[in-house]
């Protein structure tokens, strides 16, 4: 908090001078610090790049594709040799394999079952 009352060492604080009244001139500039000036010409940078509109390097984007499509082999290679490492694995693409209809007739299947254990247990407790 203290240096929200003390008085500010930096001389190019702009509220440390009073101001100007609206529509006066502004304070004239130094005219002692000469301007810099760059006199060299701007470089264009070239790079390797095509020209818009034209059929350009189609060397380079089939190098690309043949690239992509191999290392997507490769991967696909990995994942299909990953696949056969044990029971849940395979549990896991039988699982894949079935069709909406065949996982809901599961479900199904699985709930009947479920409501016949619990009528049987209820019948069993009623004698």
């Amino acid at each position: 908090m203290g240096n929200v009352c003390s008085k500010s060492s930096n001389p190019t604080d702009p509220f440390a001078q009073p101001g100007r009244v609206l529509g006066s001139q502004p304070a004239p500039a130094d005219t002692t610090t000469p301007l810099i000036r760059n006199n060299e010409p701007s470089k264009s940078h070239t790079t390797g790049g095509r020209a818009l509109g034209g059929g350009g390097n189609a060397g380079g984007s089939s190098d690309a594709r043949s690239a992509a499509a191999r290392a997507a082999e490769e991967r696909a290679a990995k994942h299909s040799a990953a696949a056969g490492k044990g029971k849940l694995s395979s549990q896991l693409a039988a699982q894949k394999a079935k069709s909406r209809n065949e996982t809901l007739e599961d479900v199904s299947r699985a709930e009947r079952e479920a409501r016949d254990v619990q009528n049987a247990d209820e019948t069993r407790k009623w004698n």
